[in-house]
């Protein structure tokens, strides 16, 4: 929600901005700068990307303005301590009803592979590769934000020489000259906005997002090669919560004593 916020401050900036200026906010309302730049710059993404990425586009754009919630670090290291728990008092095999519930995919074949018996390097070279791919999938998608926010302001400076072109017919006329030359730059101004403001900005945003995931899912095959290794549910909770900031473990400490009286109650 953080982005919509974003943008609405942003449009309340720029209003604000033409008011106190004395600029016409009706100026904004230019039908030929409007298509130059959002329709240029559909038009370019659409030249440098295939259709096979480009229909993710509405999918990545409400990624980006609704961040989808994914589990913390330290709920997914309380999930991997259960499992060493498990396994440390029933054995691998018995992770097999843990691995039917869960609905996080990642984790479900992370649990699958250790079952099978495969070996550990296998199982590190699986599950890596798997985030691998996503990495690459989820690169792909933030550049096609990263691009159109390039295409924008260039084409908008392509909207300004356009309508400075079309200013040149009114010489005769200084108020439609100045009107001209007003509605010119509208084109720039609108570029500026839509590549610095909107475009570039989404792109960061689905950057973090899948660095955040990313980082979840290389904790998570830490812990699964260390629960099948055999490392302890203690010794495993003090290696993994080295990934989390100070402020994350506190909380873990904080859930894991709650869910210690809860058992002792």
């Amino acid at each position: 929600m953080s982005s919509i916020f974003g943008i609405l401050l942003a449009l309340i900036a720029i209003g604000v901005g033409m008011y106190l200026k004395g600029a016409d906010l009706i100026a904004l309302y230019n039908p030929a700068a409007l298509l130059i730049i959002f329709g240029g710059t559909a038009a370019a993404i659409m030249i440098a990307f295939p259709f096979s990425e480009l229909k993710k586009f509405p999918i990545l754009l409400r990624i980006a303005l609704f961040e989808p919630k994914l589990t913390t670090k330290v709920d997914q290291i309380s999930r991997l301590v259960e499992c060493a728990e498990i396994a440390k008092k029933e054995g691998i095999l018995a992770l097999e009803e843990l691995a039917s519930e869960t609905t996080d995919p990642f984790f479900k074949k992370g649990l699958e592979l250790i079952i099978d018996g495969h070996d550990i390097e296998f199982i590190e070279e699986v599950l890596l590769e798997e985030v691998a791919a996503i990495d690459k999938r989820h690169k792909t998608g933030a550049l096609i934000f990263t691009q159109a926010g390039t295409y924008a302001p260039t084409l908008g400076v392509l909207g300004a020489v356009i309508g400075l072109i079309a200013s040149l017919g009114n010489l005769n006329n200084i108020d439609k000259l100045g009107h001209s030359i007003s509605a010119a730059f509208i084109a720039t101004l609108l570029g500026i906005f839509s590549g610095y403001v909107l475009w570039h900005p989404i792109a960061n945003k689905l950057k973090r997002i899948s660095k955040k995931e990313q980082e979840l899912k290389l904790l998570t095959i830490e812990g699964l090669l260390s629960v099948y290794q055999g490392l302890s549910p203690s010794a495993l909770e003090k290696k993994l919560t080295v990934y989390v900031s100070p402020k994350e473990r506190i909380s873990y400490e904080k859930k894991n004593e709650d869910h210690t009286n809860e058992k002792t109650a």
